[in-house]
C-alpha cells in the first residue's frame, strides 16, 4: 500500500511538471507575440518618420531593417516553440494517462480491502445475533 502512495506522489509530480513546462512555454510564445508586435508597432514608426515604407529602397532606415529582421527571428522562434508545445501537451496527456492509471487500480484495491472488512463485520454480526437467539 505504502509503494502505491509513493507512485502516485511520483505520478502526481510528473504529471505537475509537465503542466509547468506547458505554462513556461504558452507564456514564451505569448512573451514573443507580444515582442513582435512591439517590434511591428517601431517599425511602423520608423517609416513613417522616414516616409519610406519599401524595404528594398536604398533609402531604407537601418533601425527598420534591423528591426524587421529581429521580428522575424522571434516569430521564427515562437513557431519552434509551437512544435516544442505540441510535445509537452502530449507528453502532459500521457502522464494524465499514467496517473488516472495508478490512481483507478488504487481505487479498486481499496475497494476490494473494504468489502472484505464489511463480510467480516457482517459475519461477526450475524455470530452475534446467531448466538442471542440461541441463548
Amino acid at each position: 500500500m505504502k509503494s502505491r502512495d509513493t507512485l502516485i506522489r511520483l505520478r502526481r509530480f510528473q504529471a505537475d511538471e509537465k503542466r509547468r513546462k506547458v505554462a513556461q512555454i504558452e507564456a514564451m510564445i505569448a512573451d514573443f507575440a507580444r515582442m513582435a508586435a512591439d517590434l511591428d508597432r517601431e517599425i511602423g514608426q520608423e517609416e513613417q518618420r522616414a516616409g519610406i515604407s519599401d524595404p528594398a529602397h536604398f533609402a531604407y532606415p537601418t533601425y527598420a531593417r534591423a528591426a524587421a529582421q529581429r521580428r522575424d527571428n522571434i516569430r521564427r522562434s515562437a513557431e519552434d516553440l509551437d512544435v516544442q508545445l505540441a510535445a509537452a501537451k502530449a507528453a502532459l496527456a500521457e502522464a494524465f494517462e499514467e496517473l488516472k492509471k495508478v490512481e483507478i487500480l488504487d481505487d479498486r484495491e481499496r475497494s476490494g480491502e473494504r468489502a472484505a472488512e464489511n463480510a467480516r463485520d457482517q459475519a461477526s454480526m450475524d455470530a452475534i445475533g446467531l448466538s442471542r437467539v440461541r441463548a
